[in-house]
C-alpha cells in the first residue's frame, strides 16, 4: 500500500484517486455489444459468451432440470446460512415500507402519496472470479417485499455452460426460477431492449465490472432505469490507537480480494499502527488462495496519516466510500459526523463482511465516490411514489386565487383559465 504521511487538503483529491482498468475505448467498445444485442438479440447473446467465456450456448434460459440439479449439490450448511442471511435481510428491508397517510394541507385540499412497485425488474448478478449469490439475496428479497409483479435474473456460466449452484439455490429458495445464462455488458443490453428470449425490463439492478457499469450508464442514456452507478468495490477504515491491526488487515483484504481495479484505504492518527497492519497483512497473505489478485489491489491502495480523528472524518467525507469502517472507540458517538459513505461499520466487531452477508443490510451500494449523491439499494429502490390529490368545491375556493397569481406570473394563461372557470361556475 502507498503510505502518505500528513498531506495537505490541497493534496487529498490527487491521493483518493480510483483505480481503473487500462480500458481503451471502452464507451466505444461497450456500445458495439449494446447495439449487436439490439440488432440480433439471442444470436448476438451466443456470439459474445463463445467470444467472452468460450461456451457455446444452446439455450440462454436454465431449465427446471437444471436449477433442481444446482439446489441438489448444496450443503444443509450452506442453506442453513442462507436462510438465516434471508430472515435478517427481510426484516431489515420489511421495516422500510412506511404507511404514508393523507394530508389536508389547505382546507378542502387532499394530498397523499402511495408506493406501487416496479413491475418488472431485472437482477444482474456477477458470477466471473466469484459466484455472488449473496446479491440475489440483497436484491432479490427487497424486490419480492416491493411486489414486483416479474423478476429476470442474468449471470454468467462457466465453459461447460453451467451456473454455480449456489446461485440456482439462492434464486429458488426466492422463488426466481426466470434465471438466464448471459453476463457482462451483453446481459445489461439484453435487459434493458428485451431479445428473443429474454424480456425488457423496466429497471436493472446490480454490480458489476467496469463494461457492466458502462453499459448500465450507456442504456440509461435510453430512458433504462438502473439501481445506481456500483462498480470495483472498495473500503474506507478510520482507525485509533486502539484499534486492532490483524482486525483492520483482515477487512482491508476483505475488499482487496475483489479485483485489481478495487481500492483500500486505511486513514488514521496514529502513525506506529499503519507497520502493524502491514505486518499482519502479510501474514494473512500467505494463507488467501487469491493472495495474487489481493496484492496487486494493495499496490493500488493508500494508508494516509492525518492530525486527529475529526481530521480523518473530513477525509473520509471527501472520499465518500462505499464502506466505512469506524475502528475507533465510542465508534457511534461520530455517527452524526458520517455525511458521506454507502454503509458504515461502527467498532472493531462490525466487520464489513456482516453487511456483505447477513445482518441484514444491503450491500448493493454507490461506488467511486457517488456516495455523496446516491444511497444504497433498499425497499424504495423497487416502488415508485405516486402522488394523488382530491380538491374539493371548497378547496378550489381557497386555494385558488393563489394559483391564479402564480399562473399569470409566469404567463401562462391556460392555467391560470383551467382555475377561473371552475370558480366562476361554483360563484354562479
Amino acid at each position: 500500500m502507498n503510505q502518505y504521511i500528513k498531506p495537505s487538503q490541497a493534496e487529498w483529491e490527487a491521493i483518493s484517486k480510483r483505480p481503473t482498468l487500462s480500458l481503451e475505448d471502452l464507451d466505444e467498445k461497450v456500445q458495439k455489444i449494446i447495439d449487436r444485442i439490439k440488432a440480433v438479440g439471442d444470436q448476438a447473446i451466443k456470439e459474445f459468451a463463445l467470444q467472452f467465456d468460450q461456451v457455446s450456448l444452446e439455450n440462454i434460459k436454465v431449465s427446471s432440470h437444471e436449477i433442481e440439479l444446482g439446489k441438489s449439490q448444496i450443503s444443509d450448511e450452506l442453506k442453513l446460512a442462507i436462510s438465516t442471511a434471508s430472515d435478517n435481510i427481510r426484516k431489515f428491508h420489511t421495516s422500510q415500507k412506511v404507511l404514508e397517510t393523507q394530508v389536508e394541507t389547505q382546507e378542502g385540499v387532499i394530498c397523499w402519496r402511495k408506493n406501487v412497485a416496479i413491475e418488472n425488474v431485472g437482477l444482474y448478478i456477477p458470477g466471473g472470479s466469484a459466484p455472488l449469490f449473496s446479491t440475489i439475496l440483497m436484491l432479490g428479497i427487497p424486490a419480492l417485499i416491493a411486489g414486483c409483479k416479474r423478476i429476470v435474473l442474468c449471470t454468467p456460466c462457466d465453459k461447460n455452460g453451467v451456473i454455480n449452484p449456489a446461485v440456482l439455490y439462492t434464486a429458488s429458495f426466492l422463488g426466481i426460477d426466470e434465471i438466464y445464462k448471459v453476463g457482462g455488458a451483453q446481459a445489461i443490453a439484453a435487459l434493458a431492449y428485451g431479445t428473443q428470449s429474454i424480456p425488457k425490463v423496466d429497471k436493472i439492478f446490480g454490480p458489476g465490472n467496469q463494461y457492466v457499469t458502462k453499459a448500465k450508464e450507456l442504456v440509461q442514456k435510453s430512458g433504462i432505469a438502473i439501481d445506481l452507478p456500483a462498480g470495483p468495490s472498495e473500503v474506507l477504515i478510520i482507525a485509533d490507537q486502539n484499534a486492532d491491526a490483524d482486525f483492520i488487515a483482515a477487512d482491508l483484504l476483505s475488499q482487496a480480494e475483489h479485483g485489481t481495479d478495487s481500492q483500500v484505504v486505511l486513514v488514521t492518527s496514529n502513525q506506529p499502527l499503519i507497520e502493524k497492519v502491514n505486518l499482519a497483512l502479510e501474514e494473512q497473505l500467505i494463507v488467501l488462495p487469491r493472495a495474487e489478485l489481493a496484492r496487486k489491489t494493495l499496490e493500488n491502495s493508500f494508508s494516509v496519516v492525518l492530525n486527529s480523528l475529526e481530521e480523518c472524518i473530513e477525509f473520509s467525507n471527501m472520499y465518500a466510500p462505499e464502506h466505512l469502517i469506524l475502528a475507533v472507540e465510542n465508534a457511534t458517538e461520530y455517527c452524526d459526523k458520517i455525511k458521506n459513505a454507502g454503509s458504515v461499520f461502527l467498532g472493531n466487531y462490525s466487520c464489513e463482511s456482516a453487511g456483505d452477508y447477513a445482518s441484514g443490510t444491503n450491500h448493493t451500494l454507490p461506488t467511486n465516490g457517488y456516495a455523496k449523491s446516491y444511497s444504497g439499494v433498499s425497499f424504495d429502490s423497487f416502488v415508485k411514489k405516486i402522488t394523488f390529490q382530491n380538491i374539493t368545491a371548497k378547496g378550489i375556493q381557497n386555494i385558488g386565487k393563489t394559483i391564479e397569481i402564480m399562473a399569470e406570473a409566469e404567463q401562462l394563461i391556460a392555467h391560470k383559465n383551467a382555475v377561473s372557470i371552475r370558480l366562476k361556475k361554483l360563484n354562479k
